[in-house]
């Protein structure tokens, strides 16, 4: 099958999150597999400048505000799979983030920006640029390629079908309804039954409305964002989908984390020899600043600091962790706000907490390796890849039963017969009792060595790899395949 994922970010050339890492690995899983696939990517300097072999497919333009732009055909390095990079320096070479420049302001032509993502989707699928290849499922990640969906339902004559995957509802591409005329769809894709979503213009919402399938990134996830809790006001337009909605859990890269290989660490180490996560262990200790203590409970946050991922939970449990005994390292950027107050309490608690503000990888592999215990009291977590690194990792995570921490993380028991059960610990209430008792259990079974050893190789022998969930995406895209088929096209809405 001829697939085409489309998205705005890849690991290891552009990251801010788990999307990356996704658009990293699953393609990479994809083909293993036996799909014929390609990526398509905005021609960030991050990118088209890492690509291999680089040939000009055709030129395009001007179009969405760029009087030039072309389609490159090249090769991913690393994973050597083919990719289209879209080649627009006036919308995509320019300094700071892949969505925002250096002060943090949204980029104010994004709209353009990831409208000419979606449509060089759209044209690749109707055979339009390169003559050579056309997908027969375009899979757009996010809202940065759900435009994608909206283009394909105007123009359906190729034939392809789609399948938009929710990475996060929280962050939806909202813009002006006036700019709606720059995509250069019918006035009737600026409707409520279409794009529109309060007065503005939604990208997510045209994935929701025009995908022929729909998927999150856990099945807890798919059902939570039916509800108006998790919703984000799209919950309307999701329930509507039925069926079409559901869930594949992500995977994770087991090369590039496996404690067994890899180099960023201070010793390797495996579920057979543990010792090395005790070297881990004291060389984060050190770096840190903390007491170098093998017996003291390191915790651990590798994060945004966001609202989303339940910090200021953390913050306010902190004084009772502290006189658990516990340490803290942290690492992350985001909420000013956040990082002060972070800041200011590794300050007041020097030797007992760590903090590192900024994003850095090799100090999250780091910090994997040697924590004891993996803090992830999100509010809401669509997957969740943090938790899936510490199992691998061998080290305990210690989340709020959400999405995809829910159905990743099972909470330590002993049965009947003594034998351990579970690979982490669970809250409900998002709140920092609720955090603390969760803490409390995780605390007493550390304090049981050959117990707690038992409970890392657990998680350790967890399958967590791509392998599983490209199957499943594979057979969705079948799925998507034959609905589309039989299923009248064309532009009229609801």
């Amino acid at each position: 099958m001829k697939v085409l994922q489309v998205g705005a970010e890849i690991y290891p050339l552009i990251k801010t999150g788990g999307l990356a890492d996704v658009l990293g690995a699953l393609p990479q899983a994809l083909a293993a597999q036996g799909a014929d696939l390609r990526l398509l990517l905005p021609g960030l300097p991050g990118i088209i400048d890492a690509v291999l072999h680089a040939r000009r497919v055709c030129q395009i333009g001007p179009v969405f505000g760029a009087a030039k732009v072309t389609l490159l055909r090249a090769q991913m390095p690393y994973s050597q799979l083919p990719v289209y990079v879209i080649d627009a320096p006036f919308l995509y070479r320019r300094g700071g983030g892949p969505y925002q420049d250096r002060s943090g302001a949204e980029w104010a032509d994004n709209l353009q920006r990831f409208g000419l993502l979606g449509w060089v989707a759209a044209q690749l699928a109707q055979g339009e640029l390169d003559p050579e290849w056309a997908p027969e499922v375009v899979h757009a990640h996010d809202w940065h390629a759900a435009m994608s969906c909206a283009y394909l339902h105007a123009h359906p004559a190729g034939g392809a079908a789609s399948v938009f995957t929710i990475h996060n509802l929280a962050y939806q591409g909202l813009f002006p309804h006036d700019d709606g005329a720059l995509l250069g769809l019918s006035s009737r894709y600026m409707s409520p039954s279409a794009l529109e979503f309060h007065g503005q213009l939604s990208f997510m919402k045209a994935g929701l409305k025009f995908a022929d399938r729909v998927t999150t990134v856990s099945p807890s996830y798919a059902r939570e964002i039916a509800t108006p809790e998790f919703g984000a006001g799209l919950e309307g337009v999701i329930r509507s989908r039925g069926g079409d909605v559901s869930g594949i859990l992500n995977g994770i890269d087991t090369a590039v984390w496996d404690p067994a290989a890899d180099a960023a660490l201070a010793q390797r180490y495996s579920a057979e020899q543990l010792a090395g996560k005790a070297a881990c262990k004291a060389a984060l200790q050190a770096q840190f600043g903390l007491a170098v203590d093998a017996q003291a409970p390191l915790l651990g946050v590798v994060s945004r600091l966001t609202s989303q991922k339940g910090l200021d939970l953390v913050l306010s449990a902190l004084p009772e962790l502290l006189q658990m005994g516990a340490q803290l390292v942290v690492q992350g950027t985001g909420d000013p706000a956040l990082e002060a107050a972070f800041r200011m309490a590794g300050g007041a608690h020097a030797g007992r907490v760590g903090v590192l503000l900024g994003y850095d990888e090799i100090g999250a592999h780091r910090i994997m390796a040697g924590v004891d215990m993996m803090l992830v009291p999100s509010r809401f977590e669509p997957c969740g890849l943090t938790q899936m690194y510490a199992l691998r990792y061998g080290t305990v995570p210690v989340v709020r039963r959400v999405g995809g921490l829910a159905d990743t993380v099972h909470e330590a028991t002993a049965d009947a017969a003594g034998e351990l059960q579970g690979n982490g610990f669970l809250f409900d209430a998002a709140d920092p009792g609720a955090l603390r008792d969760a803490l409390a259990r995780a605390l007493a079974l550390y304090r049981l060595p050959e117990r707690w050893r038992r409970l890392m190789r657990r998680g350790m022998a967890e399958s967590l790899s791509w392998d599983g969930p490209a199957r499943q995406y594979l057979a969705l895209y079948a799925q998507a395949r034959a609905g589309h088929e039989g299923a009248a096209r064309g532009p009229d809405l609801d």
